[in-house]
């Protein structure tokens, strides 16, 4: 009787120690860190510039990560040019993208002043590559005045309210 009452507990401990050994191992699982990426949500092409509908977040495990070459931020990908093909899915490396600018320094740009109906153009030069949205410095041809305007999509620098 003794010993089939030992080889019961053993069992009951073996099944135990199982039993917590599943429950610990998944906890590792689970505690493993995670990072979430922006990735294409479509292939993007070389050239292509990259839109908020090209894009999805995926979490990835931070161990199978770089976290040094790849993007973290939405917002640092957006209109950006991709160097290369980015597959679906996939971290975007830093070096797979470049700024691409809507006015370049020394090609003939337009100046537009816009209020209250009134629109006033001037030729200008730009002093410095812009992408839109940035604030560049540009050179009046006519006057040599130079002024400071925001690029517009159209290529275009606006000033004013």
């Amino acid at each position: 009787m003794f010993s089939k009452m030992s080889s019961v507990r053993a069992a009951s401990l073996f099944l135990l120690l199982l039993l917590f050994g599943s429950f610990w191992a998944q906890q590792g699982r689970a505690a493993t860190p995670s990072v979430i990426l922006p990735v294409p949500r479509t292939t993007i092409a070389q050239g292509d510039i990259i839109t908020l509908s090209s894009l999805e977040k995926r979490k990835f495990r931070a161990s199978s990560i770089d976290r040094f070459t790849v993007i973290p931020n939405i917002q640092d990908i957006l209109g950006k040019e991709a160097v290369r093909h980015l597959p679906v899915g996939m971290p975007i490396q830093r070096s797979a993208i470049r700024r691409r600018d809507a006015v370049k320094r020394g090609e003939p740009a337009q100046l537009v002043f816009q209020d209250r109906g009134l629109e006033i153009i001037a030729h200008v030069e730009p002093l410095e590559d812009g992408v839109v949205g940035e604030i560049i410095r540009v050179r009046n041809v006519d006057t040599g005045l130079i002024v400071v305007g925001r690029v517009e999509a159209d290529g275009t620098i606006s000033i004013g309210p």
